[in-house]
């Protein structure tokens, strides 16, 4: 009967050691995904930051040429405003849209003048405005694909259950929510 007994309380203990481990196996994965995310946002990141920087230059290049185009100029400059101050992944990917959005519908009026699209620093912004962007695209590819995976694993059985169990939840994607954004404007300069 001591036997039977030992034996069962030494099945228990490894039991629980395996238990153990996949709970430290499966948190880690976890961990580790929520971190890659968090650095594909930050390669977004540092370009949003490059286009920002870019965009005041941007304004007053414009400005110059466009003097009645004020209502554009300050779209643009209260969209930049607010993805600067944005807070959350998810108010950064909004603001991010609506930027996205002024710039285009700037860069369509540029189309009007002329003179402001011979400009030299007006052609180099937007050289570097486009440059930016690509970079963005492409970061945002990336991010999404990070995303899609560490979210794809917190719904998987019995992963979930342990994503619930220490409080892991779901990723924005960075996506178009504005259906006038997905069309993007034609410009050509």
């Amino acid at each position: 009967m001591g036997w039977f007994l030992l034996a069962g309380c030494g099945g228990i203990v490894v039991l629980a050691l395996a238990v153990g481990a996949w709970l430290i196996s499966v948190y880690n994965s976890l961990a580790r995904g929520k971190v890659g995310v968090q650095g594909a946002w930050a390669d977004i990141d540092v370009q949003l930051k490059r286009r920002h920087d870019l965009i005041p230059n941007l304004v007053e290049t414009v400005k110059g040429y466009a003097k009645h185009e004020r209502d554009a100029l300050e779209a643009v400059i209260a969209a930049r405003a607010r993805a600067v101050s944005a807070g959350p992944i998810e108010d950064k990917i909004a603001a991010e849209g609506g930027l996205s959005s002024a710039l285009g519908r700037l860069m369509a009026i540029a189309e009007a003048y002329p003179d402001l699209k011979a400009n030299t620093n007006f052609m180099e912004l937007q050289r570097e405005l486009t440059s930016t962007e690509n970079i963005i695209s492409q970061a945002r590819t990336g991010y999404n694909t990070t995303t899609g995976v560490y979210n794809q694993t917190l719904v998987v059985f019995p992963t979930n259950l342990v994503a619930n169990l220490f409080g892991f939840r779901a990723m924005p994607f960075f996506e178009v929510t504005d259906a006038n954004e997905r069309n993007a404007p034609q410009v050509k300069f």
